[in-house]
């Protein structure tokens, strides 16, 4: 077939252009098409109702709006968000399977004995979506009005902490905290939505949740709020001071939605979906409802958000070695 040695490796150059060519115009084409060729599906790693699974939402009909794709939100939840980020792991890095997590996907791998993915290795982080410090509140009959007072007394007498869970960021927060103020206070572990009323009841003197479940019970007076765990106050709660105002200075916790997508997805349309994202998360009907959730959102890029998630995975690997938190 080949007349010579010279022949022969000229076709195979040939050959070696034109599958290149192929994989370029493949790729420029999803990227053209995005997110048009076909549905863009989001997965939820937790369940309908959830914040993660709310935030999915709110952002799947703003992209539909500004984009004109079909955005179809899926929830697979299981195993603390697991499930669904194994899936999304073997999808197709094609820009139409986006995973929706908490700032569980940071801990877990920490956490489980094998949680099926390595955070920062196995994904390409998309864009950081809302978040919300977590924050400290006790029952009003506690006799405290801040986070020094409340430190003082569990010096003095034995308290527990209701948190929304093993391995939250609520319970390793107060577990930090525990462990700069040199305290020992209690834990126990309820579900997200039940962990405030434990401290709104008395079965707990405490509770450690994000913001969103705590704002109500506060404005009603059912609890009364300590701290938040951000570094500075939040904007949704100006008049509860942070914990680094009483001298815990390494704070800076938070409670955040994250979306990601398998990877090898090309760096240009990881760059057009983050834009897409972002442009969905900066209408005034995302920022309104939000707000209404208790979060905020600021406009960030791929690689600001991987830099934030390797700097989440250090931090929360740590505490939870310095806790004990295991969940089998």
């Amino acid at each position: 077939m080949f007349k010579s040695f010279q022949q022969l490796m000229q076709f195979k150059r040939l050959m070696a252009f034109a599958a290149i060519s192929v994989l370029f115009i493949s790729s420029a084409s999803a990227q053209t098409d995005w997110p048009k060729a076909k549905n863009v599906t989001i997965y939820v790693a937790f369940a309908p109702g959830a914040f993660t699974d709310v935030i999915a939402r709110i952002v799947g009909q703003e992209l539909a709006k500004t984009t004109g794709g079909n955005f179809v939100v899926e929830n697979k939840p299981g195993a603390g968000g697991n499930i669904a980020t194994q899936y999304v792991k073997r999808a197709p890095a094609d820009g139409y399977s986006i995973l929706v997590h908490s700032v569980a996907y940071a801990v877990n791998p920490s956490l489980y004995p094998n949680a099926g993915y390595d955070a920062v290795k196995d994904f390409v982080p998309l864009a950081l979506g809302p978040r919300t410090p977590n924050i400290i509140t006790v029952n009003p009959k506690v006799p405290v009005k801040d986070l020094k007072e409340l430190i003082e007394l569990a010096k003095k007498e034995p308290l527990s902490y209701a948190s929304s869970g093993i391995g939250t960021t609520t319970h390793l927060s107060m577990e930090r905290l525990k462990t700069a103020a040199h305290v020992d206070i209690t834990h126990v572990p309820y579900q997200p939505a039940q962990a405030v009323g434990a401290a709104v009841a008395g079965h707990t003197q405490i509770s450690s949740t994000s913001m969103p479940p705590a704002v109500q019970q506060i404005k009603a007076g059912n609890v009364r709020a300590i701290a938040v765990t951000s570094a500075k106050r939040s904007t949704l709660l100006p008049d509860v001071p942070s914990v680094t105002e009483f001298g815990y200075k390494d704070f800076d916790d938070y409670t955040w939605v994250g979306f990601f997508v398998p990877l090898n997805t090309p760096p240009a349309l990881v760059e057009q979906m983050n834009a897409a994202i972002n442009r969905a998360m900066e209408t005034p009907e995302a920022k309104e409802k939000f707000v209404l959730q208790g979060m905020e959102s600021t406009k960030n890029t791929s690689a600001q958000f991987g830099s934030f998630l390797q700097s989440e995975v250090k931090k929360w690997a740590a505490v939870v070695v310095s806790s004990g938190a295991k969940v089998e």
